[in-house]
């Protein structure tokens, strides 16, 4: 068949089709090898949350008056929101306010998910925040030293403004046995995971307070987080620190 007057015919280089067509195949292959297949969870599942952090522990004690700020709307059950009902790829959401004897105020807010995609992210304090009408301002990077011998945590500051109310938030996340910093930290991790064929599970730990300018909030909740691990199990710390 003659080409038509006026076109161009370009001649198919075999190697370049070759070279496409094996490309494509070792990506398909790729994407069955590299398929999660096993779940870290049970390494670091907390089992009931509401049992695992104590009501009342070194000089504070859990006020069921305190009202918090939450990742979505939620069917609440005491202190702890219904498992599995609202929060997608949240298994378990505990929020709770605590109140120390001289009558500082800290909430922590804590969301476990048995199974980390790529959407953990969705539910960064930043989102629930915006979400719930505030705006975000001074975002920082800190680390907090919590024992002995132990590599601090890596966490987020920032303080969340809503006309009068001043909140300012310090948060971490634990992805699988890792403790990530930051969105792009936390795909990095997923993907390691996801060479590995392992499904990661998650955990977000928020703490916040009100009434206090952000420097001395945060000095409080370095107490309080401090004062919180010090109260958990060795067993049940690699769900806060993570074991990587």
């Amino acid at each position: 068949m003659k080409p038509e007057m006026g076109r161009e015919v370009v001649p198919v280089n075999r190697v370049q089709l070759l070279l496409a067509s094996a490309a494509i195949l070792l990506a398909a292959i790729l994407a069955v090898a590299l398929a999660p297949r096993a779940s870290i969870a049970p390494a670091t599942a907390p089992g009931d949350l509401g049992e695992l952090i104590p009501m009342h522990f070194g000089q504070w004690t859990f006020d069921p008056g305190i009202v918090l700020v939450t990742p979505s709307p939620e069917k609440r059950d005491g202190d702890l929101a219904t498992p599995g009902k609202l929060f997608g790829i949240y298994s378990q959401v505990l929020g709770r306010g605590y109140r120390s004897a001289n009558g500082d105020v800290v909430m922590l807010m804590i969301a476990y998910g048995p199974a980390q995609g790529g959407q953990l992210q969705a539910h960064r304090p930043e989102l629930c925040y915006v979400a719930s009408g505030f705006r975000i301002t001074d975002k920082t990077d800190a680390a907090i030293g919590y024992r002995d011998g132990t590599s601090p945590i890596p966490i987020t500051r920032l303080t969340a403004v809503k006309g009068a109310r001043l909140e300012p938030v310090s948060y971490w996340m634990r992805v699988g046995d890792t403790l990530t910093h930051g969105i792009v930290d936390r795909q990095i991790v997923r993907f390691k995971f996801g060479l590995r064929g392992i499904i990661p599970d998650g955990a977000l730990i928020r703490t916040s307070t009100v009434g206090l300018a952000p420097d001395a909030s945060f000095r409080l909740q370095d107490r309080f987080i401090r004062d919180l691990l010090a109260a958990v199990p060795a067993a049940d710390l690699p769900f806060f620190t993570g074991t990587g």
